[in-house]
Protein backbone atom coordinates (compact mmCIF):
# COMPACT_ATOMS: atom_id res chain seq x y z
CA UNK A 1 0.00 0.00 0.00
CA UNK A 2 1.74 3.46 -1.34
CA UNK A 3 1.20 6.18 0.58
CA UNK A 4 2.99 8.49 -1.73
CA UNK A 5 1.28 8.02 -4.87
CA UNK A 6 -2.04 7.73 -2.99
CA UNK A 7 -4.88 10.09 -4.44
CA UNK A 8 -5.40 11.67 -1.33
CA UNK A 9 -1.67 11.93 0.04
CA UNK A 10 -1.14 15.88 -0.19
CA UNK A 11 2.42 16.43 0.86
CA UNK A 12 1.45 15.24 4.46
CA UNK A 13 4.30 15.64 6.49
CA UNK A 14 3.87 12.30 8.58
CA UNK A 15 2.49 9.02 8.37
CA UNK A 16 2.61 6.72 10.75
CA UNK A 17 1.41 2.88 11.04
CA UNK A 18 1.30 1.22 14.11
CA UNK A 19 0.17 -2.17 15.99
CA UNK A 20 0.18 -3.15 19.49
CA UNK A 21 -0.48 -6.84 19.45
CA UNK A 22 -1.69 -6.97 23.64
CA UNK A 23 -4.62 -5.18 23.07
CA UNK A 24 -5.23 -5.75 19.40
CA UNK A 25 -4.73 -1.85 18.72
CA UNK A 26 -4.13 -1.35 14.60
CA UNK A 27 -4.17 2.64 14.01
CA UNK A 28 -2.63 5.16 11.56
CA UNK A 29 -1.78 8.96 12.26
CA UNK A 30 -1.41 11.71 9.51
CA UNK A 31 -0.32 15.25 10.21
CA UNK A 32 -0.75 17.16 6.77
CA UNK A 33 0.64 20.18 8.30
CA UNK A 34 2.20 21.89 11.40
CA UNK A 35 3.28 25.28 10.07
CA UNK A 36 1.11 27.33 12.21
CA UNK A 37 1.32 24.65 15.17
CA UNK A 38 0.99 21.70 16.18
CA UNK A 39 -1.50 19.15 13.98
CA UNK A 40 -4.31 18.81 15.66
CA UNK A 41 -7.24 16.12 15.26
CA UNK A 42 -9.72 13.72 16.74
CA UNK A 43 -8.77 9.59 16.79
CA UNK A 44 -11.48 7.87 15.35
CA UNK A 45 -12.44 4.71 16.00
CA UNK A 46 -14.03 2.54 13.19
CA UNK A 47 -14.63 -0.49 11.27
CA UNK A 48 -13.16 0.28 8.36
CA UNK A 49 -13.60 -2.62 5.46
CA UNK A 50 -9.96 -2.75 5.10
CA UNK A 51 -6.68 -1.00 5.22
CA UNK A 52 -6.90 1.35 2.35
CA UNK A 53 -10.16 2.66 3.22
CA UNK A 54 -8.85 3.59 6.69
CA UNK A 55 -5.78 5.35 5.18
CA UNK A 56 -7.66 7.46 2.62
CA UNK A 57 -9.85 8.34 5.83
CA UNK A 58 -7.34 9.13 7.71
CA UNK A 59 -5.10 11.31 4.79
CA UNK A 60 -8.85 13.05 3.65
CA UNK A 61 -9.20 13.99 6.92
CA UNK A 62 -5.88 15.27 8.25
CA UNK A 63 -5.84 17.67 5.20
CA UNK A 64 -8.99 18.80 6.32
CA UNK A 65 -8.17 19.97 9.58
CA UNK A 66 -5.13 22.11 8.40
CA UNK A 67 -7.84 23.75 6.31
CA UNK A 68 -10.03 24.19 9.32
CA UNK A 69 -7.43 25.56 11.53
CA UNK A 70 -6.52 27.93 8.94
CA UNK A 71 -10.10 29.35 7.85
CA UNK A 72 -10.97 29.66 11.83
CA UNK A 73 -7.55 31.68 12.87
CA UNK A 74 -6.44 29.24 15.07
CA UNK A 75 -2.49 28.85 15.24
CA UNK A 76 -2.62 25.05 14.87
CA UNK A 77 -2.19 23.00 12.45
CA UNK A 78 -4.10 19.49 10.68
CA UNK A 79 -3.74 15.96 11.86
CA UNK A 80 -5.80 12.74 12.91
CA UNK A 81 -5.47 9.42 13.71
CA UNK A 82 -7.63 6.40 13.12
CA UNK A 83 -8.47 3.24 14.68
CA UNK A 84 -9.59 0.09 12.76
CA UNK A 85 -12.05 -1.44 14.42
CA UNK A 86 -15.74 -1.75 15.98
CA UNK A 87 -15.73 0.96 19.15
CA UNK A 88 -19.04 -0.95 20.28
CA UNK A 89 -16.89 -4.57 20.39
CA UNK A 90 -13.56 -4.04 20.27
CA UNK A 91 -13.07 -0.83 22.14
CA UNK A 92 -11.01 -1.63 25.47
CA UNK A 93 -9.23 0.72 28.00
CA UNK A 94 -5.78 -0.81 27.76
CA UNK A 95 -6.41 -0.04 24.00
CA UNK A 96 -6.45 3.61 24.44
CA UNK A 97 -3.79 3.45 26.50
CA UNK A 98 -1.97 2.09 23.95
CA UNK A 99 -3.23 4.22 21.60
CA UNK A 100 -1.92 7.12 23.79
CA UNK A 101 1.64 5.68 23.77
CA UNK A 102 1.42 5.51 19.98
CA UNK A 103 0.50 9.49 20.14
CA UNK A 104 3.10 10.09 22.01
CA UNK A 105 5.76 8.53 19.93
CA UNK A 106 5.39 11.43 17.53
CA UNK A 107 6.42 13.91 20.10
CA UNK A 108 3.60 16.81 20.09
CA UNK A 109 3.53 17.05 16.06
CA UNK A 110 0.12 15.35 16.80
CA UNK A 111 -2.50 15.57 18.97
CA UNK A 112 -5.55 14.01 19.21
CA UNK A 113 -8.71 14.69 20.74
CA UNK A 114 -12.18 13.10 20.65
CA UNK A 115 -14.00 11.81 17.22
CA UNK A 116 -16.34 9.44 15.96
CA UNK A 117 -15.78 6.46 18.07
CA UNK A 118 -14.06 7.74 20.70
CA UNK A 119 -15.21 9.70 23.95
CA UNK A 120 -13.85 12.46 25.94
CA UNK A 121 -13.60 9.23 28.43
CA UNK A 122 -11.31 7.89 26.37
CA UNK A 123 -9.22 10.40 26.02
CA UNK A 124 -8.30 10.61 29.51
CA UNK A 125 -7.42 7.12 29.16
CA UNK A 126 -5.09 8.25 26.25
CA UNK A 127 -3.89 11.20 28.16
CA UNK A 128 -2.19 8.89 31.15
CA UNK A 129 0.32 7.70 28.26
CA UNK A 130 0.49 11.63 26.78
CA UNK A 131 0.34 14.77 27.48
CA UNK A 132 -0.40 15.04 23.57
CA UNK A 133 -3.86 15.40 23.90
CA UNK A 134 -6.50 18.13 23.48
CA UNK A 135 -10.56 18.37 24.58
CA UNK A 136 -9.94 18.11 27.83
CA UNK A 137 -10.99 21.07 29.66
CA UNK A 138 -8.45 23.00 32.19
CA UNK A 139 -9.65 23.90 35.48
CA UNK A 140 -11.09 27.34 34.09
CA UNK A 141 -13.66 25.63 31.86
CA UNK A 142 -14.68 22.63 33.79
CA UNK A 143 -15.41 25.67 36.54
CA UNK A 144 -17.07 27.57 33.80
CA UNK A 145 -19.10 23.84 33.13
CA UNK A 146 -17.46 22.03 30.33
CA UNK A 147 -17.44 19.19 29.90
CA UNK A 148 -14.22 18.81 26.86
CA UNK A 149 -17.03 17.49 24.77
CA UNK A 150 -16.65 19.46 21.70
CA UNK A 151 -19.98 18.07 20.14
CA UNK A 152 -21.82 21.47 21.24
CA UNK A 153 -19.70 23.21 19.90
CA UNK A 154 -19.67 22.00 16.16
CA UNK A 155 -23.39 21.85 16.75
CA UNK A 156 -23.76 24.98 17.48
CA UNK A 157 -20.69 26.32 14.99
CA UNK A 158 -23.13 24.24 12.27
CA UNK A 159 -26.06 25.77 13.36
CA UNK A 160 -24.94 29.31 12.42
CA UNK A 161 -23.31 28.49 9.70
CA UNK A 162 -26.34 26.83 7.98
CA UNK A 163 -28.09 30.16 9.07
CA UNK A 164 -25.57 32.02 7.16
CA UNK A 165 -26.09 30.47 4.12
CA UNK A 166 -29.87 30.35 4.26
CA UNK A 167 -29.76 34.26 4.38
CA UNK A 168 -27.43 34.47 1.68
CA UNK A 169 -29.21 31.41 -0.65
CA UNK A 170 -33.00 32.26 0.18
CA UNK A 171 -33.03 35.43 1.81
CA UNK A 172 -34.65 34.25 4.63
CA UNK A 173 -33.11 35.61 8.19
CA UNK A 174 -35.51 33.59 10.43
CA UNK A 175 -36.04 29.68 10.00
CA UNK A 176 -39.98 28.95 10.55
CA UNK A 177 -41.06 26.49 8.37
CA UNK A 178 -37.60 26.08 6.91
CA UNK A 179 -37.51 22.33 5.79
CA UNK A 180 -34.25 20.67 6.62
CA UNK A 181 -33.51 16.93 6.33
CA UNK A 182 -30.54 15.80 8.78
CA UNK A 183 -28.39 12.84 7.78
CA UNK A 184 -27.31 11.33 10.86
CA UNK A 185 -28.32 12.38 14.56
CA UNK A 186 -25.67 11.03 16.64
CA UNK A 187 -23.72 13.77 19.28
CA UNK A 188 -23.86 16.55 16.70
CA UNK A 189 -26.98 16.14 14.19
CA UNK A 190 -29.01 15.75 17.25
CA UNK A 191 -27.99 19.32 18.77
CA UNK A 192 -28.39 20.83 15.02
CA UNK A 193 -32.16 19.28 15.25
CA UNK A 194 -32.17 21.07 18.83
CA UNK A 195 -31.23 23.84 17.53
CA UNK A 196 -33.32 24.09 14.33
CA UNK A 197 -36.54 22.74 15.64
CA UNK A 198 -36.10 25.64 18.78
CA UNK A 199 -36.03 27.81 15.71
CA UNK A 200 -39.19 26.25 13.91
CA UNK A 201 -38.05 24.42 11.45
CA UNK A 202 -39.71 21.60 10.09
CA UNK A 203 -36.85 18.56 10.56
CA UNK A 204 -36.66 15.12 8.66
CA UNK A 205 -34.06 12.61 10.04
CA UNK A 206 -32.16 9.68 9.68
CA UNK A 207 -29.29 7.44 10.97
CA UNK A 208 -27.90 3.92 11.14
CA UNK A 209 -28.57 3.82 14.52
CA UNK A 210 -33.10 3.96 14.85
CA UNK A 211 -32.82 4.71 18.29
CA UNK A 212 -31.15 7.90 17.57
CA UNK A 213 -34.16 8.67 15.30
CA UNK A 214 -36.95 7.94 17.66
CA UNK A 215 -35.20 10.49 19.73
CA UNK A 216 -35.57 13.03 17.49
CA UNK A 217 -38.87 11.95 16.07
CA UNK A 218 -40.10 12.31 20.24
CA UNK A 219 -38.59 15.29 20.98
CA UNK A 220 -38.86 17.56 18.21
CA UNK A 221 -41.87 15.93 15.73
CA UNK A 222 -39.23 15.17 13.16
CA UNK A 223 -40.22 13.13 10.53
CA UNK A 224 -37.91 9.68 10.37
CA UNK A 225 -37.10 8.80 6.65
CA UNK A 226 -35.03 5.95 5.30
CA UNK A 227 -30.94 6.41 4.54
CA UNK A 228 -31.90 6.21 0.79
CA UNK A 229 -34.86 8.73 0.95
CA UNK A 230 -33.12 11.05 2.22
CA UNK A 231 -31.49 12.69 -0.32
CA UNK A 232 -34.73 13.26 -2.77
CA UNK A 233 -36.81 14.94 -0.29
CA UNK A 234 -38.46 18.07 -1.40
CA UNK A 235 -36.73 20.64 1.36
CA UNK A 236 -34.90 23.86 1.44
CA UNK A 237 -32.06 22.63 3.47
CA UNK A 238 -29.47 18.81 3.21
CA UNK A 239 -27.81 18.87 6.41
CA UNK A 240 -25.33 15.63 6.17
CA UNK A 241 -24.12 14.89 9.76
CA UNK A 242 -22.37 11.70 9.49
CA UNK A 243 -19.49 10.15 7.62
CA UNK A 244 -17.91 11.64 4.77
CA UNK A 245 -18.05 11.17 0.74
CA UNK A 246 -21.92 10.85 0.66
CA UNK A 247 -22.20 14.07 -2.13
CA UNK A 248 -20.87 11.81 -5.68
CA UNK A 249 -22.50 11.23 -8.62
CA UNK A 250 -25.46 8.83 -7.45
CA UNK A 251 -26.59 11.20 -4.57
CA UNK A 252 -26.33 14.89 -5.72
CA UNK A 253 -29.01 14.22 -9.22
CA UNK A 254 -31.05 13.38 -5.88
CA UNK A 255 -30.55 16.52 -4.11
CA UNK A 256 -33.94 18.66 -4.11
CA UNK A 257 -32.41 21.30 -1.32
CA UNK A 258 -30.92 24.28 -2.56
CA UNK A 259 -28.56 24.09 0.21
CA UNK A 260 -26.49 21.85 1.78
CA UNK A 261 -25.07 22.46 5.06
CA UNK A 262 -23.99 20.07 7.37
CA UNK A 263 -21.10 18.79 9.90
CA UNK A 264 -19.88 15.54 8.05
CA UNK A 265 -16.30 16.28 7.23
CA UNK A 266 -15.36 15.29 3.87
CA UNK A 267 -18.72 15.30 2.37
CA UNK A 268 -17.77 15.57 -1.65
CA UNK A 269 -16.25 12.60 -2.74
CA UNK A 270 -14.48 14.23 -4.88
CA UNK A 271 -13.76 18.24 -5.39
CA UNK A 272 -15.38 17.86 -8.83
CA UNK A 273 -18.51 17.45 -7.39
CA UNK A 274 -18.78 21.09 -5.70
CA UNK A 275 -18.26 22.33 -9.36
CA UNK A 276 -21.33 19.85 -10.01
CA UNK A 277 -23.04 21.13 -6.78
CA UNK A 278 -22.75 24.89 -8.62
CA UNK A 279 -24.00 24.15 -12.12
CA UNK A 280 -27.43 22.92 -10.08
CA UNK A 281 -27.75 26.31 -8.50
CA UNK A 282 -27.02 24.64 -4.86
CA UNK A 283 -25.14 26.59 -2.24
CA UNK A 284 -22.89 24.23 -0.85
CA UNK A 285 -21.16 25.18 2.99
CA UNK A 286 -17.46 23.74 2.66
CA UNK A 287 -17.61 21.40 5.37
CA UNK A 288 -14.39 22.01 7.38
CA UNK A 289 -15.68 25.81 7.67
CA UNK A 290 -18.74 25.39 8.38
CA UNK A 291 -17.83 22.33 11.63
CA UNK A 292 -15.13 24.26 12.74
CA UNK A 293 -16.95 24.86 16.20
CA UNK A 294 -15.28 21.85 17.64
CA UNK A 295 -11.44 22.93 17.79
CA UNK A 296 -12.48 26.45 18.39
CA UNK A 297 -13.72 24.63 21.62
CA UNK A 298 -10.85 22.79 22.45
CA UNK A 299 -8.71 25.70 21.36
CA UNK A 300 -10.30 28.06 24.21
CA UNK A 301 -11.09 24.91 26.86
CA UNK A 302 -7.32 25.01 27.05
CA UNK A 303 -6.09 28.36 26.75
CA UNK A 304 -8.27 29.99 29.51
CA UNK A 305 -12.09 29.59 29.15
CA UNK A 306 -13.96 32.94 28.76
CA UNK A 307 -17.60 32.07 27.38
CA UNK A 308 -18.29 35.42 25.88
CA UNK A 309 -14.85 34.78 23.55
CA UNK A 310 -15.67 31.47 22.81
CA UNK A 311 -19.34 32.39 22.16
CA UNK A 312 -18.21 35.04 19.68
CA UNK A 313 -15.44 33.37 18.04
CA UNK A 314 -17.63 30.30 17.18
CA UNK A 315 -20.04 33.04 15.72
CA UNK A 316 -17.70 34.32 13.46
CA UNK A 317 -18.50 30.91 11.25
CA UNK A 318 -20.92 32.57 10.05
CA UNK A 319 -19.05 35.73 8.54
CA UNK A 320 -16.47 33.37 7.12
CA UNK A 321 -19.23 31.17 5.12
CA UNK A 322 -20.50 34.37 4.01
CA UNK A 323 -17.36 35.70 2.82
CA UNK A 324 -16.52 32.28 1.55
CA UNK A 325 -20.17 32.87 -0.75
CA UNK A 326 -19.79 35.85 -1.92
CA UNK A 327 -16.27 35.55 -3.35
CA UNK A 328 -17.69 32.60 -4.59
CA UNK A 329 -20.48 34.52 -6.69
CA UNK A 330 -17.95 37.00 -7.90
CA UNK A 331 -16.01 34.50 -9.35
CA UNK A 332 -18.15 32.06 -10.42
CA UNK A 333 -16.24 29.35 -8.62
CA UNK A 334 -17.30 26.23 -6.43
CA UNK A 335 -17.50 27.06 -2.68
CA UNK A 336 -14.78 24.72 -1.67
CA UNK A 337 -12.25 25.68 -4.48
CA UNK A 338 -12.76 29.43 -2.61
CA UNK A 339 -12.57 27.90 0.70
CA UNK A 340 -9.35 26.08 0.03
CA UNK A 341 -7.72 29.01 -1.76
CA UNK A 342 -8.45 31.35 1.43
CA UNK A 343 -6.77 28.76 3.80
CA UNK A 344 -4.12 28.12 1.52
CA UNK A 345 -3.03 32.04 1.83
CA UNK A 346 -3.41 31.58 5.62
CA UNK A 347 -1.06 28.71 6.40
CA UNK A 348 1.25 28.81 2.95
CA UNK A 349 2.12 32.52 2.90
Amino acid sequence: MSVFSHPEYDDHEHVAFHQDPATGLKAIIAVHSTRLGPGLGGCRMWPYASDAEALTDVLRLSRGMTYKAALAGLPQGGGKSVILGDPRKHKTPELMRAMGRFVNKLGGAYIAAEDSGTSVADVRLMAEETAHVGGLADAQAQAAGRSGDPSPATAYGTFVGLKAAVKFQLGRTDLKGLKVAIQGVGNVGYRLAKYLHEAGAQLWVTDIHHPAVQRCVQEFGATAVSMERIFGLEVDVFAPCALGAILNDLTIPELKATVVAGAANNQLLRAGHGEELMQRGILYAPDYAINAGGIIEIFHETHGYDEAQAKAHLDRIGDTLTAIFQRARDEHRPTGAIADRMAEEIFRQ
